[in-house]
């Protein structure tokens, strides 16, 4: 009953409508053409529909699709000719011949649809739909309904009839957030559009006049009768004989949904992270938030975050390092080694001669949702800061070699006082020997006699990102430093590879989906270290993984090296080490503890950081 009203209502505003652009065309007339005072008030711009991105992996699988919302755009000549009559016959039968309203339609829809009880052609005209999807809103007010008459009306003398046409096929909505029509193929049949038989195409076409009621997934038989309607309609006006009509409806419709592409959440949380940093990069907004407080750092803020929808809605393809098999291994490991327990832990690796990121585990059981731990939590770093800001900073600046002599006997500082692990003295030991059975007393006497400012020097050439003025104190030679990343650990290990360090990144590139470069990080290698200082600490890293307490990393290799950590009270067990191909930080812990002393010394004996390391390098 409301839709014979409603129609009732539209046939009476018609003649309303009419006197109402007489009378505004002769006023208007009286200071300039109506024609161009609608043009100056309408402007109909060219249109960048908003469509789906995706992320790739480095062998340019799609395992990722942001659906902003998820539509491909098609180029109409592309969709065939049958589903574009198709709709032409069902919603706008005289669209080539009308100028964008078509008053006579909607009378004649009035009489069909009520006579059929079912909403069987549109009373709107492509364009209006056209107008209402790009332009309008879908507020059913009578304001909205003029302005769809104006806008329509400005866009038949904008675009050519095929543009509009064109437009149309890849606006209109099909449910599940699935908008046009190669959308609609790929996702209820997994088909490009014009892979689609008819009688799929017409299953598509009947989607969009009630997205609802014709809901394919929840009311499959509604949207079947509607389909051999609109096969009936395209055989009563002579695009197909009556006998093609039934071997159409005949063919059974199986639908073959697919979800969304959503995998691999450890790495693709934090892909999303650095894809707005990069932006922020490229267009200068880190620079203008350098400076920024309070509310102007919001608005710069809120900015940022419009950028970084706008483009991922307008259809990129973010190009990442991510190597599927390492990533499934790195997940896997710190499930399974953890597998039963309430430690968490996380995960990075880093491929050598690339300095890319491959792998992410953002923790054990990890969701999407989730504290991703491998880029968020930051941890005191323990024993495997020394080869960072203890021995490869003195060597570097003495020149000294691994059988250099070092006290590993007691040390003071004022009232800091640090023991070795097992609080014994072991008198003059080599620097090879000191780091392979990590005692503390050398590696801070190391530390002192490089001096603090100039140990520092070489850590801050790793873009920490919590290093602070309150680190400069000799605590932090035995990791009593704020905090570190995972991922931040890994990248700093790979200066043991050549002696060169560049920040680690997940994305290679973002492309338009024709293939066009639109952003890359551009940093460029730092040397931190000499080569003679890089070949002296892969010697002393190796002895460390084959002679001292860290065997259960070992494995047969070309080349590994690494180091373990440990916190105070064991609240954290690190292990960083390199192959010849990937540099790996692995962290285990708890989020949080109940006090301030307790720790997981319970796990230390079975290495979970080291069992985890190895499962992902071997």
């Amino acid at each position: 009953m409301r839709t014979v009203l409603g129609y009732v209502l539209i046939i009476l505003l018609i003649p309303l409508s009419v006197l109402t652009f007489y009378y505004a065309d002769a006023e208007a007339g009286k200071v300039q053409n109506f024609d161009d005072y609608v043009e100056e008030k309408i402007v109909i711009n060219e249109v960048d529909l908003p469509q789906a991105s995706e992320i790739r992996d480095t062998n340019g699988t799609v395992y990722v699709e942001l659906h902003q919302p998820n539509r491909i755009v098609k180029e109409g000549d592309k969709i065939p000719a049958f589903l574009k009559e198709l709709f032409i016959q069902s919603e706008d039968k005289h669209f080539y011949e009308h100028s964008g309203i078509d008053a006579a339609a909607v009378i004649r829809a009035f009489m069909v649809n009520a006579q059929s009880d079912e909403i069987e052609q549109g009373a709107s005209t492509i364009t209006q739909q056209v107008a209402r999807n790009i332009y309008l809103t879908q507020d059913r007010t009578l304001a909205r309904k003029i302005a769809e008459v104006l806008y329509s009306y400005q866009i038949e003398k904008t675009l050519e009839k095929d543009q509009i046409l064109d437009l149309y096929l890849n606006v209109i909505f099909f449910n599940h957030n699935v908008y046009g029509v190669e959308s609609a193929a790929q996702y209820y049949f997994q088909k490009p559009v014009e892979q689609l038989s008819k009688a799929q195409m017409a299953f598509i076409a009947a989607i969009p006049n009630n997205p609802s009621l014709y809901d394919p997934e929840a009311r499959f038989e509604n949207t079947k009768t509607r389909q051999e309607r609109l096969i009936d309609i395209m055989a009563r006006e002579e695009f197909i004989t009556p006998e093609e009509a039934e071997q159409i409806k005949s063919e059974t419709i199986t639908l073959k949904v697919r979800p969304r592409l959503d995998r691999y959440p450890d790495y693709s949380t934090y892909v999303m992270s650095e894809f707005k940093d990069l932006i922020s990069a490229s267009e200068g907004f880190d620079q203008q938030l350098l400076n920024a407080e309070g509310e102007a750092r919001t608005a710069i803020q809120e900015k940022l975050d419009k950028r970084v929808a706008e483009i991922i809605s307008s259809g990129i393809v973010i190009n990442t390092a991510l190597d599927p098999n390492v990533q499934t291994k790195a997940v896997d490991a710190v499930n399974n080694v953890l597998a039963g327990s309430s430690i968490q832990a996380s995960a990075a690796v880093i491929g050598n001669q690339s300095h890319d990121i491959v792998a992410l585990s953002g923790g054990r059981g990890f969701q999407k949702t989730d504290f991703n731990r491998a880029f968020q939590g930051y941890r005191q770093p323990g024993s495997t800061i020394k080869p960072l800001l203890d021995y490869a900073p003195y060597m570097e600046t003495y020149g000294a070699g691994v059988n250099y002599l070092v006290s590993a006997d007691k040390f003071c500082n004022s009232s800091y006082c640090p023991k070795n692990y097992s609080e014994k003295e072991y008198g003059m030991v080599t620097l090879k020997e000191a780091l392979t059975k990590s005692y503390n007393t050398a590696a801070i006497r190391l530390f002192m006699r490089t001096g603090i400012e100039r140990s520092f020097s070489y850590l801050e050439k790793f873009d920490f990102n919590r290093i602070n003025e309150d680190d400069y104190n000799p605590a932090a030679a035995l990791g009593g430093i704020d905090g570190f990343t995972t991922l931040e650990m890994a990248g700093a290990y790979t200066s043991f590879v050549d002696g060169t360090f560049t920040k680690p990144h997940a994305i290679t590139s973002v492309t338009d989906l024709q293939g066009k470069k639109l952003y890359a990080w551009e940093d460029k290698p730092v040397r931190i270290w000499s080569t003679n200082t890089t070949y002296k600490m892969r010697e002393m890293l190796t002895s460390v993984v084959k002679n001292g307490t860290e065997k259960k990393a070992n494995f047969a290799a070309p080349y590994i090296g690494g180091k373990t950590g440990t916190t105070n009270y064991v609240r954290d067990l690190w292990f960083v080490g390199l192959t010849e191909g990937y540099t790996a930080a692995v962290w285990t812990g708890k989020d949080r503890y109940e006090s301030e002393y307790e720790g997981i010394r319970y796990m230390e004996s079975y290495a979970p950081h080291q069992l985890i390391w190895r499962r992902i390098m071997r």
